[in-house]
């Protein structure tokens, strides 16, 4: 079904059906990541990964999952409570929403508006309040300097991470991602962007707050940073925000760099699904090798290092781009 197709009743039933079907395989997906990645850092660091519940230690994370919903769901009473149960949902709400615009085929999608990389933009800026909020309304000296550092660090990395993706929308003259991905139909722009494509992930694993810029939750400094004072599932939301975060980042440098779902022989979908795959893989990779960063190293990279380079991508892009007109 093409884009221009789906007017009238029964084609809303079916756009309504595919917005379910893609929210059940993305709220399933955090559960076979959290076992791939499990499973990856015991071979990286030389161990064993989860080996004991089911074969090869397949229900291991559905253990985990039951487990937190057995947990009591405890509220402490010095924390805001209202603010306090909203604040993981906020983080979930954000990337979910994030997911609707991302063209996973060119008639897989929820809808592709002609911002849609500004709408993507918008709501990774949106998702700090969740790690503010929770920090703040937890009433906690650990959870606050979490939330405090999380709300700094993702600033400062939202910054390169918006002015990465202008030489993309320079060369394809839209902020819609299916015309981007149509831009690439002979060359992606992994190969014309690379500068770009580094920072870009080198930013959201930032603003996903992942190992090595997993500050606002450092275990030896601040217990659990902005969670410390959550449990059951309310610490569970997180976790799957995390992970979303993941997979959201891997399908928008898919579409920005790396083509889309385009390539010969395979099924466009599948051909998305992997190169998703590659870039979670690298994310992972990345966990297992690299320590920890000092706050004052984490801001004067971001500050003093990704922020010039972006801008100098911009110029040159620009350069090129007034050139071969």
């Amino acid at each position: 079904m093409s884009r221009t197709d789906r007017e009238g009743p029964v084609n809303w039933i079916l756009q309504i059906i595919e917005v379910v079907v893609i929210l059940i395989v993305l709220l399933n997906l955090p559960i076979g990541l959290i076992w791939l990645e499990r499973r990856m850092l015991g071979g990286f660091q030389d161990r064993y990964g989860p080996n004991r519940v089911g074969p090869q230690g397949l229900l291991q994370p559905i253990a985990d999952a039951l487990k937190l919903f057995m947990k009591e769901d405890w509220v402490p009473p010095f924390a805001d409570r209202y603010v306090f149960i909203v604040a993981p949902a906020i983080v979930v709400v954000t990337v979910l929403l994030a997911f609707g615009v991302i063209p996973f085929t060119a008639n897989i999608h929820v809808t592709d508006p002609n911002i849609g990389l500004l709408f993507f933009l918008g709501m990774a800026s949106l998702g700090v309040y969740s790690i503010v909020l929770a920090g703040w309304a937890s009433n906690s000296k650990y959870s606050l300097v979490g939330g405090l550092r999380a709300a700094a660090q993702m600033i400062s990395y939202e910054l390169p991470m918006g002015l990465s993706v202008l030489g993309v929308v320079i060369l394809a003259g839209s902020f819609q991602l299916g015309a981007i991905v149509e831009a690439q139909r002979s060359l992606w722009f992994c190969i014309t962007q690379p500068l770009g494509l580094i920072i870009f992930l080198i930013a959201t694993i930032a603003e996903s707050r992942r190992i090595p810029f997993d500050l606002p939750e450092a275990d030896s400094e601040l217990v659990n940073g902005y969670h410390t004072e959550y449990s059951s599932m309310k610490f569970g939301l997180f976790y799957l925000g995390e992970y979303l975060d993941v997979v959201l980042v891997g399908c928008m440098v898919t579409v920005l760099f790396l083509g889309g779902w385009r390539g010969p022989w395979l099924p466009p979908l599948l051909w998305f699904a992997l190169k998703v795959g590659v870039i979670i893989i690298v994310f992972i990779w990345v966990r297992s090798v690299l320590p920890r960063f000092r706050f004052d190293q984490l801001m004067n990279f971001g500050w003093k290092v990704l922020l010039p380079l972006s801008l100098l991508n911009i110029v040159v892009t620009g350069l090129f781009a007034m050139m071969g007109r």
